[in-house]
This record gives structure tokens, sequence and C-alpha cells, in this order.
């Protein structure tokens, strides 16, 4: 589809306009998010192929919510190019999508300890300075949570996507 044109120095990509599908979806966690596909059979296909996930739980059972519909034309514009040069240096671009977003959470939890039920204990040792500092996580009661946070130990809960692969 592309075209080097040599005098420039330069790649020529023809521009062509497709039909695109917009769907609102969501998950069985009530998350909305879009997606776009190039037909309602191609949603189906990636759907049960398990190819759509939520951008924020990766859940795999997405159904489609009503939308607003919107109609582009189906012609090409005529005689339309877009130049393109090639990239160079974009190892250390950050696209900052949603789902970069969950890989840095998710390598921040597996870069800490799994203490398990030990969590409150070990929690206070790290409060109260008997032990040196360290990511830990673990699990603790709904009593021994507010137990630590009326102690003023900061905690987060970890929704179970982030620990999926977390050992």
């Amino acid at each position: 589809m592309r075209q080097w044109e040599s005098n420039t120095g330069k790649y020529i990509f023809p521009v062509a306009f497709f039909t695109m599908i917009i769907y609102d979806l969501v998950c069985r966690h009530h998350h909305t998010f879009e997606g776009w596909f190039a037909s309602a059979a191609a949603f189906g296909e990636q759907r049960d192929a398990g190819q759509v996930r939520c951008p924020i739980c990766d859940d795999t059972h997405i159904e489609k919510r009503p939308s607003a519909k919107v109609r582009t034309s189906r012609e090409p514009a005529p005689n339309a190019v877009v130049e393109a040069t090639p990239a160079k240096g974009l190892q250390n671009v950050s696209t900052h999508t949603p789902s970069d977003f969950l890989v840095r959470l998710r390598e921040m939890v597996q870069a800490t300890e799994n203490v398990g039920e030990r969590f409150p204990e070990e929690a206070r040792k790290i409060h109260y300075h008997e032990i040196p500092t360290r990511p830990i996580r673990g699990q603790a009661s709904p009593e021994e949570v507010e137990s630590l946070a009326e102690e003023g130990i900061d905690l987060t809960l970890l929704p179970p996507f982030l620990l999926h692969d977390a050992q």
C-alpha cells in the first residue's frame, strides 16, 4: 500500500476510508468502553475468541450497549495522500493507554512481597518501625482492614484483576 518516493525520501500512503462500527461495550462488572469493528460479525467473532477485553478489569464477558449511530461516507477522498517519514527513536515513547496503565499496575503488584494472612501483623511492624520498610501485599479481613486504618496505617485494597499474574 505504501510507496517509496525516492526524490523526497518519504513514504507515500494513499488514504482510504473504511466503514467502522463503533460499539459502546460493557463488561459484567459494569465498566463501559468503546470498541471499533469492521462489522457486526467481526465484533461477534472477536468477542467469542476472547479478543475483546475490558480495559479496566480484563474481563472477556463483553456485551454491546445501545449507542448513537454515526454514518460516514464510503467514498474515498479524491487524490488524497498522506506523507510520512520513517520514525526514529520511538522506543521511549509511552502511549498511556489503559492497557499500558494496567501493565504498570500489575508490575508494581508483582514487585511486592506476598505475606499472605500475616499482612496485618507485617503492616503493623513496618508502620511502627519494628522491621525495615518494604512493599507487601496479603490478605486481611474487613475488621482487620478497619483496625489498621484506625491505627493510621495506610493500605490499598487491590482488585482481583491486578493479582491474577502475581504469585
